[in-house]
């Protein structure tokens, strides 16, 4: 088995404008985000192992948020997690795969969670 390093933002909540519906179009709407990035792992990591031999966290979360491009409306969130796949890719040579997980929270009426989960790997 060969080693994997999985980071992971989870319920990571953003507007981004999505849909095909009349009553979802020209505004933003609210998804939450699970992200996971799959990297080879360093050999070992010390206690005084600098970042670099990882990844920020917080570019899981930029890609999901600033990275999308504004004014730009998603007719699917497929795409929506496609982007930010491709973006994961361009950032870091390192992500394996990209796992990302979209519930679209305005047309959840029970609590129920509505959405899709896209993996990529890399090509």
């Amino acid at each position: 088995m060969t080693d994997s390093l999985i980071l992971e933002v989870a319920d990571f909540e953003h507007d981004v404008l999505t849909g095909i519906y009349s009553e979802e179009t020209g505004r933003p709407q609210p998804l939450r985000f699970t992200i996971t990035v799959r990297l080879k792992p360093a050999d070992r990591y010390e206690p005084d192992t600098p970042l670099d031999a990882s990844k920020n966290y917080m570019d899981l979360k930029f890609a999901a948020s600033e990275a999308l491009p504004q004014g730009v409306h998603f007719k699917l969130i497929e795409a929506v997690a496609d982007h930010i796949c491709e973006t994961l890719f361009v950032q870091d040579a390192r992500v394996e795969a990209v796992t990302v997980k979209i519930v679209k929270l305005a047309i959840s009426e029970n609590g129920e969670r509505i959405g899709m989960t896209l993996t990529r790997e890399r090509k």
